[in-house]
Protein backbone atom coordinates (compact mmCIF):
# COMPACT_ATOMS: atom_id res chain seq x y z
CA UNK A 1 0.00 0.00 0.00
CA UNK A 2 1.42 3.54 -0.80
CA UNK A 3 1.56 5.78 1.88
CA UNK A 4 -0.60 8.48 1.62
CA UNK A 5 0.68 12.28 0.43
CA UNK A 6 1.64 14.73 2.69
CA UNK A 7 -0.45 18.48 2.66
CA UNK A 8 1.72 20.78 1.49
CA UNK A 9 3.25 22.51 4.27
CA UNK A 10 1.70 26.05 4.17
CA UNK A 11 4.50 28.97 3.61
CA UNK A 12 4.61 31.06 6.58
CA UNK A 13 3.41 34.95 5.93
CA UNK A 14 6.15 36.57 6.36
CA UNK A 15 9.66 34.83 4.75
CA UNK A 16 12.12 37.08 6.60
CA UNK A 17 12.30 39.69 9.42
CA UNK A 18 14.56 42.84 10.09
CA UNK A 19 16.43 43.10 12.90
CA UNK A 20 18.42 46.26 14.34
CA UNK A 21 21.97 44.97 16.15
CA UNK A 22 24.80 46.54 17.88
CA UNK A 23 28.16 44.45 16.66
CA UNK A 24 31.79 45.07 18.31
CA UNK A 25 33.90 45.44 14.69
CA UNK A 26 37.68 46.36 14.40
CA UNK A 27 38.39 49.55 12.79
CA UNK A 28 41.47 49.38 10.47
CA UNK A 29 42.98 52.83 10.20
CA UNK A 30 44.33 53.29 7.11
CA UNK A 31 47.45 55.75 7.45
CA UNK A 32 48.45 55.31 3.89
CA UNK A 33 46.35 55.01 0.60
CA UNK A 34 48.28 52.48 -1.29
CA UNK A 35 47.66 48.49 -0.98
CA UNK A 36 51.26 47.75 -1.40
CA UNK A 37 51.90 49.53 1.79
CA UNK A 38 49.11 48.50 3.57
CA UNK A 39 48.95 44.61 2.51
CA UNK A 40 52.03 43.46 3.20
CA UNK A 41 52.40 45.47 6.44
CA UNK A 42 49.18 42.95 8.00
CA UNK A 43 50.97 40.24 6.14
CA UNK A 44 53.46 40.61 8.49
CA UNK A 45 51.24 41.08 11.79
CA UNK A 46 50.18 37.74 10.69
CA UNK A 47 53.00 35.77 11.16
CA UNK A 48 54.27 37.30 14.11
CA UNK A 49 50.38 36.38 15.77
CA UNK A 50 48.94 33.31 13.98
CA UNK A 51 45.30 33.69 13.46
CA UNK A 52 45.43 37.63 14.29
CA UNK A 53 42.34 39.02 12.11
CA UNK A 54 41.55 35.63 10.20
CA UNK A 55 38.30 35.80 9.11
CA UNK A 56 37.29 39.13 10.60
CA UNK A 57 35.40 41.25 9.41
CA UNK A 58 36.90 45.23 9.05
CA UNK A 59 35.86 48.35 9.04
CA UNK A 60 38.35 50.84 7.27
CA UNK A 61 39.06 53.73 9.42
CA UNK A 62 39.42 56.73 6.68
CA UNK A 63 39.34 59.86 8.78
CA UNK A 64 43.64 59.84 8.75
CA UNK A 65 43.71 59.76 4.99
CA UNK A 66 44.61 62.95 3.51
CA UNK A 67 44.58 62.26 0.02
CA UNK A 68 41.95 63.07 -2.59
CA UNK A 69 39.28 60.16 -3.11
CA UNK A 70 40.70 58.94 -6.54
CA UNK A 71 44.14 58.06 -4.60
CA UNK A 72 42.47 55.80 -2.55
CA UNK A 73 43.27 52.07 -4.40
CA UNK A 74 39.88 50.69 -2.82
CA UNK A 75 39.64 47.54 -5.08
CA UNK A 76 43.05 46.95 -4.72
CA UNK A 77 42.42 46.90 -0.62
CA UNK A 78 39.38 45.09 -0.55
CA UNK A 79 41.47 42.47 -2.86
CA UNK A 80 44.60 42.36 -0.77
CA UNK A 81 42.76 42.18 2.19
CA UNK A 82 40.66 39.15 0.97
CA UNK A 83 43.89 37.40 0.13
CA UNK A 84 44.74 37.70 3.92
CA UNK A 85 41.33 36.21 4.62
CA UNK A 86 40.29 39.95 5.79
CA UNK A 87 36.71 40.81 5.10
CA UNK A 88 36.14 44.36 4.68
CA UNK A 89 32.08 44.99 5.16
CA UNK A 90 32.53 48.89 4.97
CA UNK A 91 33.71 52.70 6.19
CA UNK A 92 33.76 55.01 8.84
CA UNK A 93 34.92 59.03 9.03
CA UNK A 94 36.74 60.54 5.84
CA UNK A 95 34.99 63.06 3.69
CA UNK A 96 31.40 62.58 2.22
CA UNK A 97 33.41 62.56 -0.97
CA UNK A 98 35.68 60.01 -0.06
CA UNK A 99 32.60 57.53 1.39
CA UNK A 100 30.74 57.77 -1.74
CA UNK A 101 33.88 56.54 -3.75
CA UNK A 102 34.21 53.97 -1.30
CA UNK A 103 30.47 52.96 -1.61
CA UNK A 104 31.09 52.64 -5.53
CA UNK A 105 32.71 49.60 -4.54
CA UNK A 106 30.40 48.22 -1.83
CA UNK A 107 31.66 49.59 1.55
CA UNK A 108 29.05 51.37 3.19
CA UNK A 109 29.64 53.86 5.22
CA UNK A 110 29.13 51.88 9.00
CA UNK A 111 28.21 54.41 12.20
CA UNK A 112 28.90 53.32 15.62
CA UNK A 113 26.07 53.38 18.29
CA UNK A 114 25.43 57.03 19.06
CA UNK A 115 27.54 58.52 15.90
CA UNK A 116 27.16 61.43 14.63
CA UNK A 117 24.92 61.89 11.65
CA UNK A 118 27.97 63.60 9.45
CA UNK A 119 29.79 60.42 9.37
CA UNK A 120 28.17 58.80 6.86
CA UNK A 121 26.08 60.85 3.89
CA UNK A 122 22.57 61.54 3.56
CA UNK A 123 20.67 57.96 1.90
CA UNK A 124 17.73 58.36 -0.16
CA UNK A 125 14.46 58.07 1.75
CA UNK A 126 13.15 54.18 2.16
CA UNK A 127 11.01 52.68 4.40
CA UNK A 128 12.48 51.92 7.54
CA UNK A 129 11.53 48.46 9.48
CA UNK A 130 11.36 48.69 13.06
CA UNK A 131 14.38 47.79 14.91
CA UNK A 132 14.65 45.57 18.15
CA UNK A 133 17.31 46.54 21.15
CA UNK A 134 20.28 44.20 21.53
CA UNK A 135 20.30 42.34 24.52
CA UNK A 136 22.19 44.22 26.67
CA UNK A 137 22.58 45.67 30.18
CA UNK A 138 19.92 48.97 30.41
CA UNK A 139 22.28 52.12 31.14
CA UNK A 140 22.44 53.34 34.35
CA UNK A 141 19.93 56.55 35.04
CA UNK A 142 20.99 59.93 33.71
CA UNK A 143 23.18 61.49 36.62
CA UNK A 144 23.36 65.60 37.70
CA UNK A 145 25.45 67.25 35.59
CA UNK A 146 29.15 66.91 37.73
CA UNK A 147 27.72 63.73 40.02
CA UNK A 148 29.84 60.22 39.67
CA UNK A 149 27.75 57.67 38.14
CA UNK A 150 27.69 54.62 40.17
CA UNK A 151 29.65 51.58 39.05
CA UNK A 152 27.80 48.94 38.04
CA UNK A 153 28.00 45.22 39.69
CA UNK A 154 27.60 42.03 38.41
CA UNK A 155 27.38 39.07 40.62
CA UNK A 156 26.32 36.22 38.61
CA UNK A 157 28.20 34.49 35.79
CA UNK A 158 28.45 35.91 32.26
CA UNK A 159 27.48 33.26 29.95
CA UNK A 160 28.01 32.37 26.39
CA UNK A 161 25.85 35.09 24.26
CA UNK A 162 25.63 37.18 26.74
CA UNK A 163 26.80 40.99 26.74
CA UNK A 164 26.85 43.07 29.80
CA UNK A 165 27.19 46.91 29.06
CA UNK A 166 28.01 49.49 31.66
CA UNK A 167 27.23 52.82 29.68
CA UNK A 168 28.79 55.84 31.39
CA UNK A 169 30.56 53.95 34.21
CA UNK A 170 32.75 50.97 35.59
CA UNK A 171 31.89 47.85 35.49
CA UNK A 172 32.68 44.91 37.99
CA UNK A 173 32.21 41.41 37.57
CA UNK A 174 32.58 39.19 40.86
CA UNK A 175 32.06 35.78 38.69
CA UNK A 176 33.55 34.43 35.83
CA UNK A 177 32.93 35.66 32.01
CA UNK A 178 32.93 32.20 30.08
CA UNK A 179 33.68 32.13 26.37
CA UNK A 180 31.40 33.39 24.52
CA UNK A 181 30.33 36.21 27.21
CA UNK A 182 31.20 40.17 26.64
CA UNK A 183 31.66 42.71 28.83
CA UNK A 184 31.82 46.45 28.26
CA UNK A 185 32.55 49.12 29.74
CA UNK A 186 32.93 52.99 29.21
CA UNK A 187 35.51 53.29 32.26
CA UNK A 188 37.52 50.31 33.83
CA UNK A 189 36.48 46.47 33.48
CA UNK A 190 37.44 44.36 36.54
CA UNK A 191 36.51 40.62 36.95
CA UNK A 192 36.86 39.27 40.09
CA UNK A 193 36.69 35.47 38.68
CA UNK A 194 38.24 34.14 35.28
CA UNK A 195 38.08 35.99 32.49
CA UNK A 196 37.33 33.77 29.20
CA UNK A 197 35.43 35.65 27.21
CA UNK A 198 35.70 39.48 25.64
CA UNK A 199 36.23 42.46 27.60
CA UNK A 200 35.77 46.04 25.80
CA UNK A 201 37.06 48.87 28.34
CA UNK A 202 37.26 52.35 27.57
CA UNK A 203 34.08 53.02 25.14
CA UNK A 204 34.44 56.57 23.50
CA UNK A 205 37.98 56.76 23.38
CA UNK A 206 39.00 56.40 27.10
CA UNK A 207 42.62 55.64 26.65
CA UNK A 208 42.98 55.90 30.52
CA UNK A 209 40.78 52.46 31.37
CA UNK A 210 42.04 49.59 32.19
CA UNK A 211 41.54 45.91 32.73
CA UNK A 212 41.67 43.50 35.78
CA UNK A 213 41.16 40.16 35.77
CA UNK A 214 41.84 37.62 38.70
CA UNK A 215 42.70 34.90 35.91
CA UNK A 216 43.78 36.08 32.83
CA UNK A 217 42.74 33.95 30.09
CA UNK A 218 40.22 35.88 27.27
CA UNK A 219 39.12 35.39 23.86
CA UNK A 220 39.29 39.03 22.74
CA UNK A 221 40.20 42.12 24.80
CA UNK A 222 39.90 45.97 23.57
CA UNK A 223 40.63 49.48 24.97
CA UNK A 224 39.62 52.64 23.55
CA UNK A 225 39.30 50.93 20.16
CA UNK A 226 42.64 48.82 20.05
CA UNK A 227 41.89 45.26 20.19
CA UNK A 228 44.29 42.20 20.78
CA UNK A 229 42.82 38.62 20.19
CA UNK A 230 43.70 35.16 21.90
CA UNK A 231 46.18 34.28 19.32
CA UNK A 232 48.06 37.52 19.72
CA UNK A 233 48.10 36.97 23.39
CA UNK A 234 51.48 34.94 23.65
CA UNK A 235 53.88 37.16 25.78
CA UNK A 236 50.55 37.62 28.26
CA UNK A 237 50.61 35.76 31.97
CA UNK A 238 47.70 33.91 30.91
CA UNK A 239 45.91 32.63 33.68
CA UNK A 240 47.39 34.80 36.44
CA UNK A 241 45.92 37.83 37.82
CA UNK A 242 46.74 40.64 35.51
CA UNK A 243 45.94 44.02 34.41
CA UNK A 244 45.56 45.42 30.74
CA UNK A 245 46.41 48.78 29.65
CA UNK A 246 47.45 51.36 26.99
CA UNK A 247 51.06 52.61 26.25
CA UNK A 248 50.85 54.83 23.41
CA UNK A 249 48.98 52.34 20.96
CA UNK A 250 50.46 49.47 22.35
CA UNK A 251 48.77 46.83 25.22
CA UNK A 252 50.59 46.36 28.50
CA UNK A 253 49.95 43.10 30.45
CA UNK A 254 51.40 43.57 34.38
CA UNK A 255 50.86 40.98 36.58
CA UNK A 256 48.99 42.11 39.70
CA UNK A 257 50.50 40.75 42.86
Amino acid sequence: MSAAPRPDTPPRLEPFRLRGANFNLLVLRLLDPRPEAVVPAIGDQFRRAPGFLRFAPVVLGLADLEVPPDQVDFPGLIAGLRGLEIVPIGTTGGTPEMRNAAMAYGLPPIRSAGGKESEEPAPAPTAAAPAEPPASAPPPPPQPAGAMRPTMVVDQPVRAGQRVWAQGCDLIVTATVNAGGEVIADGNIHVYGALRGRAIAGGGDNAEARIFAQNFDPELISIAGYYAVREGLAGAPIGRAVQVRLTGERMRFDPIG
